[in-house]
């Protein structure tokens, strides 16, 4: 049997990625294949256990390197129970953050080396997707979007203008500087319209 396909959705605070994710992960699902749709950190019963540490509590609840590597541990976990498994009964994943999220926040955001965090995740995880679509969108307009949904994991949201705008930059960047595997989306008006764009990449 082939290998199923591995695509991640990438982005800073209330970009869309979650509802685009659903959204895709139906259109492929109606085109008969089997598709599995997961998110980070999360995806298994532990990886959601280290989730809860991580979006939650005080800004100043981690470190930059202890937030790497809770995220690490959780993608372990994940990669292992679901995304493997998946992946080798050729299903589609469709995964909402994945590692460029971590150099992103832990790493633009918390000032981590890019070069350290890439060798962790290859020492540790060693899997990369084949697509990322990489969402773009002005940080305070994705902010307010984010703060308007009232959601009760927000500790990321309240780690300032500045660690945000450095995301920001980092997605910015990371389709021209991998574009092999990295497709900008702009993730401004409608869910219809940045659905299209992206069925438009794929």
């Amino acid at each position: 049997m082939p290998r199923g396909r591995f695509i991640t959705l990438e982005g800073g605070e209330g970009s869309g990625k979650s509802t685009q994710a659903r959204l895709l992960a139906d259109a492929i699902g109606a085109r008969g294949h089997d598709v599995v749709l997961t998110r980070e950190p999360g995806g298994t019963a532990g990886a959601e256990a280290i989730r809860s540490l991580l979006v939650t509590g005080s800004a100043d609840r981690w470190t930059a390197w202890s937030e790497a590597l809770l995220m690490t541990a959780a993608r372990v976990d994940h990669v292992e129970r679901i995304i493997r498994p998946a992946l080798a009964r050729g299903a589609m994943v469709i995964c909402d953050r994945y590692v460029d999220s971590t150099r992103a926040y832990q790493g633009a955001g918390h000032g981590l080396s890019d070069a350290a965090l890439l060798r962790l995740h290859e020492d540790a995880v060693g899997l990369w997707p084949d697509l990322t679509l990489v969402f773009q969108l002005d940080e305070t307009e994705g902010l307010a979007r984010a703060a308007a949904r009232g959601d009760a994991e927000a500790r990321f949201e309240r780690l300032g203008s500045d660690f945000h705008a450095r995301i920001a930059g980092f997605f910015a960047a990371l389709p021209a500087n991998d574009p092999a595997r990295c497709r900008a989306i702009n993730a401004a008006g409608s869910v219809q319209d940045v659905a299209a764009r992206i069925m438009a990449a794929l």
